[in-house]
């Protein structure tokens, strides 16, 4: 091939991949799905994440410390990023969040995250990422319309297994903990770059409300139990019981 058509390979091909990684991280519009479809579609995301972290915390010695869990204000997992690449990457995916309230662990609130990247790269791949809201101000960060973790709000990697008493700097000074699990393989990540907003097609078809009126509120949303929904906030309990609510 000579250099001007490959060229043309590769520019249509980046373009081929940022249309798909721009359609992983954008909400898919309102296309008259009825509500039991997205209550269903709800209920799939709150169980994956809570299969996600009851994997995790499955290995004591390489899972999230406890200590930090009953620290936690809020915990979020987004199960199985795909991350694409191919000169032009990207990475994108769906998330799901718990805030800690007087009740126990919230109903499952819906987000998404995803990220743009430039180099010589290429290859898919499926992550999971944790995130621990550590403090108030951080899950402030989950109110907004979006924030980017790493420029607005301050995230350092999170300590794993015994290095819990290691982590008792990260713990004072971090506002959110990050994680990532790949192959099997579960370590702290420093994860900067990726921009976080609600996805309120999803929580308003759910619920009738936003991210923010979610997570405003100092109870349980209400969901209907039958639904699955509890499913992620129920997995989290298990490692941080709501008795911890005054941490």
């Amino acid at each position: 091939m000579n250099p001007r058509n490959r060229k043309r390979v590769l520019a249509l091909a980046a373009t081929i991949l940022a249309i798909a990684v721009f359609m992983l991280v954008t909400p898919s519009a309102s296309s008259g799905d009825d509500r039991e479809a997205k209550v269903k579609e709800a209920a799939a995301q709150s169980a994956k994440a809570g299969k996600v972290f009851d994997a995790i915390m499955q290995i004591p010695d390489k899972s999230i410390p406890r200590d930090l869990l009953a620290h936690a204000k809020a915990i979020a997992v987004f199960p199985q990023v795909i991350k694409a690449s191919f000169v032009i990457g990207g990475e994108g995916g769906r998330g799901v969040v718990s805030r800690r309230t007087s009740a126990g662990w919230s109903d499952p609130v819906f987000f998404r995250g995803g990220a743009g990247s430039f180099g010589p790269q290429i290859g898919v791949t499926a992550t999971d990422f944790v995130l621990l809201f550590m403090n108030d101000e951080a899950v402030e960060w989950l109110m907004k319309d979006r924030f980017v973790l790493g420029t607005d709000a301050g995230i350092a990697a999170g300590p794993v297994g015994r290095e819990a008493g290691a982590g008792t700097d990260v713990l004072m000074h971090a506002e959110i903990l990050s994680y990532s699990r790949s192959r099997g393989l579960f370590a702290g990540l420093n994860l900067k770059g990726v921009v976080v907003r609600p996805e309120d097609d999803l929580n308003q078809a759910v619920y009738s409300k936003s991210a923010r009126e979610l997570l405003s509120e100092d109870k349980h949303a209400a969901a209907n139990p039958g639904a699955g929904l509890p499913a992620f906030p129920q997995a989290i309990a298990r490692y941080a019981p709501p008795s911890d609510t005054d941490h």
